[in-house]
C-alpha cells in the first residue's frame, strides 16, 4: 500500500480586501466636487448688491425707561432730527448726536428711515451713530 505524503490543501478564504475600486470611486467622487462647488457658488452670486460698510453694534434690549431721539430720512434723503419741520445737515447731526453721547445716560436711538429711500443715507446715520459712541439704537419699521 503506497502512502501519499502530500497535504491536502484545505480551501482557505481570502483575506485580503480589494480597495481598488474603492479608491477608483473616491478620486471620482472628489473631482466631481471640485468642478460641482465653483458652479454652485457662482450661481448663487448672480445679483450684484454695491453694500455699504457700518459698524457692527451689539443688541441690547429695550426698556420703557429710556429716553429716545427719531433721526427721520425721508425719500429724498434729508436728515430731520427730533420731528423737525427743517431738514439738518450731516454735519449738525454728527454735533447733536456727539451731545447725545457726552450726556450722562446717553438716549436710544430710534432710525427711521423711508421705504423708498436709499439705503446709503440710512448707512450713514449707522456711521454716524457709531463714531458717536452711541451704542444703542433702534430700527423703526411699519407692520403690514
Amino acid at each position: 500500500m503506497a502512502r501519499n505524503f502530500r497535504r491536502q490543501r484545505a480551501a482557505h478564504p481570502i483575506a485580503d480586501l480589494n480597495v481598488t475600486n474603492l479608491i477608483d470611486l473616491g478620486f471620482m467622487l472628489l473631482v466631481i466636487f471640485m468642478i460641482a462647488t465653483p458652479l454652485i457658488n457662482q450661481q448663487e452670486q448672480t445679483t450684484r448688491v454695491n453694500l455699504p460698510t457700518i459698524a457692527k453694534v451689539p443688541e441690547t434690549k429695550d426698556n420703557k425707561d429710556e429716553r429716545y431721539v427719531a433721526i427721520s430720512v425721508d425719500a429724498a434723503g434729508k436728515f430731520y432730527l427730533e420731528n423737525a419741520k427743517s431738514p439738518v445737515t450731516l454735519a449738525e447731526l454728527r454735533l447733536r448726536l456727539r451731545g447725545y453721547a457726552a450726556e450722562k445716560k446717553p438716549p436710544v436711538i430710534r432710525i427711521r428711515g423711508d421705504g423708498e429711500g436709499r439705503y446709503q443715507k440710512v448707512a450713514e446715520i449707522f456711521g454716524e451713530v457709531e463714531r458717536a459712541g452711541l451704542t444703542r439704537f433702534t430700527i423703526d419699521t411699519q407692520a403690514k
